[in-house]
């Protein structure tokens, strides 16, 4: 009985959850059009093979980048790509969370800090985006003025939401209801999908969900449009917001599903 009473630190995770961590971390870089070096991903697979630490690995990539001459536009975004891999992967390597406006914050500041000045801060200035799949249009985003309350209002629903009525379907297709909702608000200047994506994969797990697959690994520009075509709305053209592809993506995510997962299918270009 006495073993049960004792807190106990958690565990570094097994070579499989390291693997699935970092093929995740490198993956989301896709949402930008971004690609890591080939020096991060040989440090990676050194990680997954238990060869280095995250530690280890952490500061082989700080020095490769104090090393690296000065930077271009090209050179600054490898950078953020291989900084951003990495620390989605420290993040993803502890079960740690609470669902909670801070949260979503400090996912934010960890991923971007020394890369974005307004890392972990909600933006000041109103948005858009043009988006490929809306043929050029942008998603309208929360306004700047509202986006605390907005951010605190979703959780705080979330969090009394009653899932015990619901198979597991339609407790897949809440989850995926207010994580686009959650998206659309688009808190932050810059890297919005790659923040809510962890904060997703972090909530998941809460629920016990072992989400150790490939589907953000190979789908992260699929899982962006999906969430676009799940908050745009064209009345004059026609467009209306569907959730069909984005609980397509959590379908393979969670239930073990294999639906086809192709961007071009969500095009509404005009």
């Amino acid at each position: 009985m006495e073993d049960y009473l004792n807190y106990t630190p958690e565990n570094e995770p097994n070579r499989r959850e390291r693997s699935y961590n970092w093929k995740t971390a490198i993956g989301l870089q896709d949402v930008d059009g971004l690609t890591p070096s080939k020096y991060l991903v040989e440090t990676a697979n050194a990680n997954i093979e238990g060869k280095i630490s995250l530690y280890e690995a952490e500061r082989l990539i700080t020095e490769y980048y104090k090393r690296k001459p000065p930077e271009n536009a090209e050179n600054s975004r490898t950078e953020e790509a291989d900084k951003v891999s990495l620390r989605i992967a420290g993040i993803l390597s502890s079960k740690a969370f609470k669902l909670s406006p801070a949260a979503l914050m400090i996912i934010h500041k960890r991923l971007f800090d020394g890369i974005y000045e307004f890392a972990g801060t909600v933006r000041t200035y109103n948005i858009s985006k043009a988006e490929w799949v809306l043929g050029g249009n942008s998603v309208t985003y929360d306004d700047f003025r509202t986006l605390t309350q907005s951010i605190e209002y979703d959780i705080e629903k979330e969090k009394s939401f009653d899932y015990a009525p619901l198979n597991e379907r339609k407790a897949v297709e809440h989850i995926a209801k207010f994580i686009s909702g959650l998206w659309q608000i688009h808190a932050f200047a810059e890297g919005n999908t790659r923040t809510i994506a962890v904060f997703a994969i972090q909530y998941l797990r809460s629920f016990g969900y072992d989400i150790t697959n490939d589907t953000f690994e190979k789908n992260a520009y699929y899982f962006r449009n999906a969430l676009v075509r799940a908050n745009y709305n064209n009345r004059k053209n026609g467009v209306t917001a569907t959730m069909v592809y984005l609980n397509r993506f959590f379908g393979n995510l969670l239930l073990g599903e294999d639906n086809e997962l192709k961007s071009r299918e969500m095009y509404v270009g005009v």
